[in-house]
């Protein structure tokens, strides 16, 4: 997206009571860590379509005085911050000063967001031309048309059930409207367990937490036969096709890892169309190369942190390490798979100069070829609390940490999705503007 801006935009602020307002004495700014910065008027994009505005309760806006050029408080309101969509990286997260009785966040982003000339602006970046979830291209009449078709096609299927009632109509899933509507990646709940303890888990939060789960986890363990029944047709029929064991209402994948497996070898007996992907937290090495062997093409490993201290300390695993998701990811190129991380962006941690060096250790140590720079659902002051954070040293700034990353590794590609079997095969510029 063009810039356009011909100065910073202002601070906005809501009266609470879903109505937001600009505030004209101030300029905005952005959050690095603990810190509100000034941000680059060049870093400032429109509010891409789909994106939205959150109130924050309990929280004063931070802006710099349009006549002294001082940062002070923002007198009115609460802070506002804005949700950017899928295909989009934000560079700052929200300035704001948190009020002694603020509630804590719900787990959604917080980037930064302003107002200029009759348009909301962020800092951000898109970082995956993939149209896959534009929200231009859903249609709601022809998604719940494709969920009766499909619920009548698979009446005893539970996971097509729980895809259509939870994920598609409930939670309004990107990837299960596109299931739905019979496109691209296919998602594979497969675990109702988990082996991590992730402090942002949006399907399961302790009941003595202050926050809450997003959306409800999966209750059940699906059969081979439940996943096989319904993935081989999508991969035959769908355009740029690609089934993803994993996903966000579920817990970890490789605890299924032999229905999984077997799974596998029974889709590839039916087809050889698409690519067979799983979304995961790479603890089980040897799970993973049981599934190379029998067919899966790619993982994406999520990630807060190419530090194993900031890693550990977020996921909070059982019997596994970090050095586990290290050894998956090179065992999927050893296979010739394609290999990704789901990276947590949290300006101030991710751009600072120790996670830059960690992260170059991780590419070179694992020939990756991915990384999905990911918006962190997370509250800023509760994450880096819970972290005990205080310090996070000299910070790049996220777009200067990826020009960095790219120009020591030209090969390594930046996106926002896991990739179809044509990419990996070679057309990764392919246009996807037509699917």
């Amino acid at each position: 997206m063009t810039n356009i801006l011909s100065q910073s935009p202002y601070v906005l602020y809501s009266n609470g009571k879903g109505e937001i307002f600009e505030d004209t004495t101030l300029y905005a700014t952005g959050r690095t860590g603990w810190d509100a910065v000034p941000v680059p008027v060049e870093d400032w994009i429109g509010l891409p379509e789909g994106g939205s505005l959150y109130e924050l309760p309990g929280r004063k806006g931070i802006g710099i005085d349009v006549q002294t050029g001082e940062m002070r408080l923002c007198d009115k309101g609460w802070a506002v911050a804005a949700f950017i969509p899928p295909a989009h990286t934000g560079l700052y997260l929200a300035a704001f000063e948190s009020q002694p009785d603020a509630p804590v966040l719900p787990l959604f982003c917080y980037t930064a967001a302003a107002w200029f000339e009759d348009r909301f602006y962020v800092p951000a970046v898109r970082i995956e031309q993939d149209i896959r979830q534009e929200c231009s291209g859903y249609d709601d009449t022809q998604i719940q048309s494709g969920v009766e078709v499909l619920l009548h096609a698979y009446p005893h299927n539970r996971l097509v059930k729980h895809l259509a009632e939870n994920c598609c109509l409930t939670y309004h899933c990107p990837a299960a409207r596109n299931y739905f509507i019979g496109r691209w990646e296919c998602p594979v709940p497969s675990s109702p367990a988990c082996n991590a303890n992730c402090i942002g888990c949006i399907s399961f939060q302790p009941q003595e937490e202050s926050i809450t789960s997003n959306q409800d986890r999966l209750m059940f363990k699906p059969t081979s036969e439940e996943i096989v029944e319904f993935t081989v047709p999508h991969l035959q029929t769908a355009p740029y096709p690609l089934v993803s064991f994993g996903q966000g209402c579920e817990g970890e994948p490789l605890l299924m890892w032999e229905t999984i497996r077997k799974s596998i070898i029974e889709i590839r007996k039916h087809t050889l169309n698409g690519s067979i992907n799983i979304n995961t937290n790479g603890s089980k090495p040897d799970a993973v190369r049981a599934l190379c062997e029998a067919g899966l093409n790619s993982i994406r490993v999520s990630t807060n942190s190419a530090r194993k201290p900031i890693y550990e300390a977020y996921y909070r695993p059982n019997n596994y390490a970090f050095e586990d998701i290290v050894e998956s990811l090179k065992v999927v190129r050893d296979h010739g798979g394609w290999t990704s991380i789901n990276h947590f962006v949290f300006p101030g941690i991710t751009d600072s100069v120790e996670e830059y060096e960690a992260l170059r250790k991780l590419v070179r140590e694992t020939g990756l070829r991915m990384i999905q720079w990911r918006n962190f659902n997370i509250d800023p002051d509760w994450y880096m609390g819970r972290m005990s954070i205080y310090d996070t040293g000299e910070s790049l700034g996220v777009k200067q940490m990826m020009l960095l990353i790219h120009e020591e590794f030209p090969d390594l590609k930046f996106g926002y999705y896991n990739p179809p079997i044509e990419r990996i095969n070679g057309n990764y510029e392919a246009d996807f503007a037509h699917y």
